[in-house]
């Protein structure tokens, strides 16, 4: 059953973990320090068990500004917001930034609070609540329910509870697990004597007791030992706050801002280089009309997920549209992070301290090298505009120009020009050697991998891969011609004096006798290399039915004719075979056996009949 979580927001001392408390029972504040100082300073979990079996599960983030830090890791994973808004002090500096940075993160349903409603008259709730509708109205939490409550009063609690059971019935249609696999951003890390690592965090999708992963950037392995869910073992999470005591892995070689995947293909990858979209972030002042985009050279941070880290905007992919509400950027990142096309950021500068853009991840590993050059505005926004992940990766893949894999798949405007260059070379191999039969596949292959490399960031391995399959689509399509390890134009092939085309056609000849000689000695007569009689035997133009025994496809024909018209008369024996061709014994068993295998004939005591693939 999906758990869906909630991350609290709000300024400083407004209630939000005596909100929690009020609600759940929990203190959601668990460091010593918390609750000698009475603040919240790292985040917090607490969680409602409700009647069906199902629970929801609450993040409580601090509200001081020097720790938005551990505001943004609370907020990275959450599902839906609880904005909290004392109504003696009314949104206040810490309100406003954390609704600029839930906007960023698109957290795009929630309900607001009004605390301490007990301390002060009515006509100050009311002109609160319209200050609080007002500043939602311009973030992605616009139009979510506001509701009163006071600590004091146990009252508030039911509708309370009721309108967090409303929220989680509109936020739970459109969660679902991820499609590639279960993904856990790690929030806490922790030993447990005698048991090894232990870390925390919002789990998407489904993991279980005993299950391989992948924790990631590092790719480092290990096993679920035991997984728990408010405390208690279970076999399985299906999601929401989990932990995992993890076998394989030591506590050291873990941190917060780690993903843990599942062990096989995943979306989530280590990267240190990003191809994001951003666009303005909300702000509260008349400034946020002239917003301009992080340009080259920008030193800023990203909080992304659980995970906090330097990133410089690079020169590189750009679409500067004024009227376009997201633009494309490149980020260089000091460490590499674990992340994923789709993910949600926030781009903070250090000083002034502040939200400088909002994001998504479009794609972990930019375009390089040749690739750059295809970095285009029609792609670009292409990429930007994509509304579904199969619309993304058609789009990416129009932006890269290939993606990697078995086979490689190429853009359509690189095969076009793969295909170009294969047919190019082939013709002017044949432009400087009239007489040759073809360019040899090696050479073919070298040139058409160092076009692919020319034109897109590939690997030397995967562009000798390219190359081979664009040549074989061309073989195929019949504008090209292969001939064994030869490769000819299929027009200029035909009619160009062929040496290799003359010793197929000797050899050829010299096999359409009802007993011919060894291959290999006809082959050496005919001065007909290997590829040649590979190719004969390809196109059908001989029979092999043995390493070194073959015949002439129309003089094989004959000989099965004549073992047909006979079996069709009366049971053929090998002898009557053999007076009827003018073969040996050696040659008529070879054509009798082969007859049988393909259901030509069909062997019975009395000899051969036809068989049930016989032609009529």
């Amino acid at each position: 059953m999906t758990t869906v979580v909630i991350g609290t927001a709000g300024h400083i001392d407004h209630g939000k973990t005596t909100l929690l408390r009020a609600l759940t029972g929990i203190d959601a504040d668990r460091l010593p320090e918390e609750r000698r100082r009475g603040m919240t300073i790292d985040v917090g979990y607490a969680h409602l068990d409700l009647d069906d079996g199902s629970s929801i599960d609450f993040v409580d983030v601090p509200g001081h500004d020097g720790l938005v830090g551990n505001m943004l890791v609370g907020a990275g994973e959450i599902d839906a917001a609880l904005l909290v808004v004392a109504a003696d002090d009314g949104p206040r500096a810490q309100t406003l930034e954390h609704l600029e940075l839930l906007d960023a993160l698109a957290i795009r349903d929630g309900l607001a609070v009004i605390t301490k409603t007990d301390l002060v008259p009515a006509e100050r709730v009311g002109a609160v609540r319209s200050e609080v509708v007002a500043r939602l109205a311009r973030t992605s939490l616009a139009g979510c329910e506001v509701i009163e409550f006071a600590a004091t009063s146990s009252a508030s609690v039911g509708p309370l509870r009721d309108a967090v059971l409303r929220l989680c019935d509109r936020v739970l249609p459109s969660l679902h697990a991820p499609e590639d696999g279960p993904r856990l951003a790690i929030d806490r890390v922790f030993a447990v004597r005698g048991r090894g690592g232990v870390v925390t965090g919002t789990l998407r999708g489904t993991l279980s007791t005993g299950d391989a992963v992948r924790i990631e950037p590092g790719g480092r392995s290990a096993r679920v030992r035991e997984v728990q869910v408010h405390g208690r073992v279970v076999e399985r999470s299906t999601g929401g706050r989990t932990a995992l005591n993890l076998a394989g892995v030591d506590t050291a070689e873990l941190s917060r801002g780690d993903v843990i995947v599942a062990s096989g293909g995943s979306a989530i990858a280590a990267t240190d280089r990003l191809f994001v979209a951003v666009r303005a972030p909300v702000t509260w002042s008349a400034s946020d009309l002239a917003w301009k985009p992080p340009r080259p050279g920008a030193r800023l941070r990203l909080h992304l997920g659980t995970s906090a880290v330097e990133a410089r905007v690079a020169r590189g992919a750009r679409a500067d549209d004024a009227e376009s509400i997201e633009l494309a950027r490149v980020l260089r990142l000091a460490s590499p992070i674990a992340a994923a096309p789709g993910d949600r950021f926030a781009l903070r500068a250090p000083a002034p301290v502040g939200t400088v853009a909002a994001g998504r991840v479009l794609d972990v590993t930019p375009p390089r090298g040749p690739a750059r050059r295809r970095a285009t505005a029609d792609r670009l926004a292409a990429v930007l505009a994509a509304a579904d992940g199969a619309a993304r990766d058609r789009a990416l893949l129009n932006l890269h120009g290939h993606r990697s894999g078995t086979p490689p798949e190429l853009a359509a405007d690189v095969a076009t020009s793969l295909s170009s260059a294969a047919a190019a070379a082939v013709r002017a191999h044949h432009a400087a050697e009239p007489d040759s039969a073809g360019i040899t596949l090696p050479q073919l292959r070298g040139a058409v991998a160092l076009a692919a490399q020319r034109l897109v960031a590939i690997e030397a391995s995967e562009a000798a891969a390219v190359a081979a399959d664009v040549i074989a689509s061309l073989v195929a399509e019949g504008r090209l011609v292969r001939v064994g390890d030869r490769v000819a134009d299929a027009e200029a092939g035909a009619a160009a004096p062929s040496e290799l085309a003359a010793a197929m056609a000797r050899l050829e000849a010299a096999l359409a006798v009802p007993a011919p000689p060894a291959l290999a000695e006809a082959a050496r007569a005919a001065g007909c290399p290997a590829e040649g009689v590979a190719e004969l035997a390809r196109s059908g133009r001989i029979v092999r039915l043995e390493a070194d025994l073959a015949w002439a496809a129309s003089e094989f024909q004959r000989l099965a004719a004549v073992a047909l018209a006979q079996a069709r008369r009366e049971p053929l024996t090998p002898a009557a075979f053999r007076d009827a061709s003018g073969t040996s014994r050696k040659y008529v068993l070879a054509i009798l056996e082969d007859l049988d295998r393909r259901g030509i004939l069909r062997r019975t005591p009395a000899g051969h009949v036809p068989g049930p693939r016989a032609p009529g």
